[in-house]
């Protein structure tokens, strides 16, 4: 399915890697040290929604931040997770399971040996994503991960990948 997605969505890479390259001096790709399966750290790709020599943070911190005039587009509609497809074919990853921390979110990453989830190879979306994510506590992160890995399934990741299709279409919020 990775493969066959990055075939099929190559155009549109495209067109986003040329944007980038043409509105912002630096690097298309972001590359950033993630945690994954077994606690293994591995290279984690995203297009790079941010200026050139922004800071690394969590997602939790980027509001508080500018994005590239691509970058909001790009985050919005999740398309900056496109390159994580390479990381689903080299094995990094799957299209799901919980979403890889960086290495620095210690806590975190305690709290998934706890429950099981690290044992999980990390994936594009989880059930912690469809379960709006971005407003939650480490703890209740956590806590979604260790219930997929008790939960882990072929119809459960079936499931998180309809609910996570269906959320990429839904307007965006409106303040």
């Amino acid at each position: 399915m990775a493969a066959t997605g990055l075939v099929v969505l190559s155009p549109l890479m495209l067109l986003v890697a040329a944007t980038i390259k043409a509105t912002d001096p630096g690097p298309i790709i972001f590359v950033q040290r993630r945690v994954g399966v077994d606690g293994r750290s591995f290279a984690f790709f995203k297009f790079r929604s941010m200026p050139w020599g922004t800071p690394e943070m969590t997602s939790d911190q980027v509001a508080d931040l500018r994005l590239s005039a691509i970058g909001r587009l790009i985050r919005r509609t999740n398309i900056d997770e496109l390159p994580q497809l390479i990381n689903v074919l080299r094995g990094d990853m799957s299209l799901v399971g919980p979403r890889p921390p960086i290495e620095s979110q210690v806590e975190l990453i305690g709290l998934r040996r706890a429950s099981g989830a690290l044992g999980c190879r990390p994936g594009l979306s989880g059930l912690a994503q469809v379960n709006s994510f971005d407003n939650m506590t480490v703890a209740e992160k956590a806590a979604f991960d260790g219930e997929y890995a008790r939960r882990l399934s072929f119809g459960l990741d079936v499931s998180i990948l309809l609910q996570t299709i269906t959320y990429l279409f839904k307007p965006p919020p409106k303040y």
